[in-house]
């Protein structure tokens, strides 16, 4: 599920990031799918006045709250997304699969025939991470 990526870079490499940051912002990443699904969930305002306060769990303004938690989770999902398209313009959609679903090079290249080599590949896969640091404070 995870890549074989060394979690810690020489710290003359351009795009080094402290271990612990960079497995934050792994972890930061792997809810994507997860925030995905949420906001999908939240876009029906269908709901009956009573689902939406189980849902929340207080009384007030359900459509404010679901707007809220919108907001929340597609500001999440953009800064993610800005850093993959910051990243490489032609590789940051194959960059982003692979960091929101924890998928490796190797299958990348075996399902979806992404148009790099390794080296190149890990490069941006480290400079998407430092990106990523730059913008989430």
């Amino acid at each position: 599920m995870s890549t074989t990526i060394r979690p810690e870079l020489s710290e003359k490499n351009p795009y080094w990031i402290e271990k612990h940051r960079y497995y934050e912002l792994k972890h930061f990443c792997l809810q994507y799918p997860i925030w995905k699904k949420a906001r999908a969930a939240l876009s029906s305002l269908s709901q009956r006045p009573i689902d939406a306060v189980k849902l929340t769990g207080s009384v007030g303004d359900p459509t404010a709250k679901c707007v809220e938690a919108r907001e929340f989770y597609s500001e999440r999902m953009g800064l993610i997304e800005k850093a993959a398209a910051e990243t490489d313009a032609e590789l940051g959609d194959y960059i982003l699969k692979a960091v929101t679903q924890g998928i490796s090079y190797d299958h990348l290249r075996a399902r979806v025939n992404v148009p790099c080599c390794k080296d190149v590949y890990y490069e941006l896969y480290r400079r998407f991470f430092w990106i990523l640091n730059r913008i989430r404070k």
